[in-house]
């Protein structure tokens, strides 16, 4: 059995029948025991109507006691080796899904793990609940298939061939019910793989919102938008249950033959063989072991058609596995290069942004997730051209990269642990240190709020800190790591006026001298910019001070003002002076957090 730190293996990722065959060859010897066992164990409850009707045809017909003793022993001695086999088959299969489960489950975690930060940029919440609880589980249990599932096939085959001295009519019957079978349940189980795909990707979607509303409860209830997103979660709902009535009507189906083919048979054979013992061409007790042999059919019949509903399934569950599997973590090429000796300028083609060494320059967007693609850019957490000091960033040592460009992001995770272990990180922090950083954060409130200070506990996630208290400890946490360029997102967007421009202010002066990026569309944060880059549809459409880009740029200003209406009585060759004062240039407001408004 596999265990903690057992090597998983490579797996096969060319599509998800190769990924379910390549478990089953990564325990070859306990599959094969399976297969075996299982066939035997089948094989046997298939022999028994055979014992029967010796029993009855040589013993207790004729009246030899002596016979029918030992064929009835013959009888108990098959059924209690074969409980016993069936308690090795139950072991062996249950190590066989076990072993699949738990390698499965390693090798998602390891390649979550190896992802890193890129996860999140490349998969949803709900994608990864989906695939590391539900998928898991319906791979492991369609290994099944190795063993009942072949021991099915066996035992139609060998019940076949002890029919076939009774009556070849009987033996043909029953030989003909594999392909009716596989003609009847191939098309549910093809249909069932189209369903359960579009349920396993709607299910997804739905986690991922429930997700979203767990964690952004509170928001959305002081925004008022909860009513909004109730409304939208009870549609995905219902769409989602809509698409599950659609996979339990395959499955009632696939399920309803499985039953009902069997009994078919049952009828069908026995009602040929009653007219054959009827006719004088069977004896009474090949009449009892074909009955004895329709009956045990319904066991093999089941299995098969079950394994191969579990196996539409894990055929569906397997692809999203081997999607997961697929997604590239950000790594070092063999021949990277060393980063600039020195601080140097960032540039990023695609937008058009340069960064300068040594200042603070702020990405004001209408859209915050075309700000947040540039930072992504610039921290090398996704492909492009981006330069460093005119070096290609994806060509340069990542580890290098790591250790002087610092991605913050305002949903970065919080684990659980007191606050100085949330805010140091790996690193060992003197008290001068951490003081300084909680105060250009603002956070001062939170230490002297908490019973312990610094040595409080924080919850995973900091549930137990408020949005703009959660977003000051990433602000704590990044300036601690003290990178040589930091990328902040939005890192005061839950904050009130008074805090975010105390937290503007001592973020400008605690960083100045030393490269920092930070996307904001709030006026305390521009003003203290040395540059603004007023981005348009993801691209720089201007580049200048705050106060430059308000007089000299229309759409920034509508942008930084929220729309504010023009002064309708200006003439027509006056230009409209900005209230400077309303887009918060004239300085900062001095003083303490007195409130986090989320």
């Amino acid at each position: 059995m596999i265990d903690t730190y057992t090597d998983p293996g490579t797996p096969d990722r060319r599509g998800g029948w190769r990924f379910l065959w390549w478990l089953v060859t990564r325990q070859t010897r306990r599959s094969v025991t399976g297969a075996v066992v299982s066939s035997v164990w089948m094989g046997l409850m298939a022999l028994t109507p055979y014992l029967l009707s010796r029993a009855i045809d040589d013993g207790l017909a004729p009246g030899d006691g002596a016979a029918l003793a030992g064929w009835t022993a013959a009888v108990l001695a098959a059924g209690v080796f074969n409980a016993g086999l069936g308690v090795v088959r139950h072991r062996t299969m249950t190590k066989l899904r076990m072993n699949a489960n738990f390698r499965t489950v390693k090798l998602v975690v390891e390649h979550a793990a190896r992802l890193g930060a890129a996860l999140s940029r490349q998969t949803g919440t709900g994608e990864i609940v989906t695939v590391g609880v539900r998928d898991v589980d319906t791979i492991s249990n369609s290994l099944t298939a190795v063993g009942p599932g072949l021991a099915a096939i066996v035992t139609y085959g060998v019940v076949a061939a002890l029919l076939l001295p009774v009556s070849v009519q009987l033996s043909a019957v029953l030989l003909l019910g594999v392909p009716l079978t596989a003609g009847l349940v191939g098309p549910l189980t093809v249909r069932l793989q189209g369903t359960e795909t579009g349920y396993r990707e709607r299910q997804a979607v739905l986690t991922a919102r429930i997700g979203d509303l767990a964690g952004g409860l509170r928001v959305l209830n002081g925004l008022g938008g909860k009513g909004l997103f109730a409304d939208a979660f009870r549609r995905d709902s219902r769409r989602l249950r809509e698409q599950g009535y659609r996979v339990g009507a395959v499955t009632s189906w696939i399920q309803a033959l499985g039953m009902g083919l069997p009994s078919l048979f049952l009828a069908v054979v026995t009602w040929l063989a009653a007219r054959l013992a009827a006719q004088g061409e069977i004896t009474i007790g090949q009449l009892v072991s074909v009955y004895g042999y329709a009956a045990v059919l319904v066991l093999p019949v089941y299995f098969f058609i079950d394994c191969g509903y579990e196996l539409a399934r894990a055929v569906v569950a397997a692809r999203r596995v081997v999607g997961f599997l697929s997604l590239e973590p950000v790594v070092s090429a063999p021949d990277a290069l060393d980063a600039p000796d020195s601080p140097a300028v960032l540039h990023d083609p695609e937008s058009g942004v340069r960064v300068v060494p040594g200042r603070l320059t702020v990405l004001a967007g209408a859209r915050p997730e075309q700000s947040a693609a540039v930072v992504d850019r610039l921290g090398r957490y996704s492909a492009s051209d981006v330069t460093w000091g005119g070096v290609r960033l994806d060509e340069v040592a990542l580890p290098q990269v790591r250790e002087r460009i610092l991605v913050a992001d305002n949903e970065a995770d919080l684990f659980a642990g007191t606050l100085r272990e949330v805010v140091g990180g790996r690193r060992e922090h003197t008290e001068e240190k951490v003081a300084e950083a909680v105060r250009t954060a603002a956070a001062d409130d939170i230490v002297l709020g908490l019973p312990d200070g610094l040595d409080a506990a924080v919850d995973a996630q900091g549930r137990n800190l408020s949005g703009g208290q959660r977003q000051r400890v990433r602000l704590v946490r990044a300036l601690l790591a003290d990178p040589e360029v930091l990328l902040a997102l939005e890192p005061t967007s839950a904050l009130d006026a008074h805090t975010e421009a105390s937290v503007a202010a001592r973020l400008c002066a605690a960083r100045r001298g030393r490269t920092t990026v930070v996307t904001s569309t709030s006026p305390l944060v521009l003003d203290q910019a040395d540059t603004v880059c007023f981005l348009v549809d993801g691209k720089a459409a201007a580049t200048g001070t705050h106060r430059e880009l308000l007089r000299a740029e229309p759409g920034y200003r509508s942008l930084v003002t929220r729309d504010t209406e023009p002064d309708e009585d200006a003439g027509p060759d006056e230009k409209a002076e900005p209230d400077e004062e309303a887009m918060g240039v004239v300085g900062p407001v001095a003083g303490v957090d007195e409130g986090v408004v989320l």
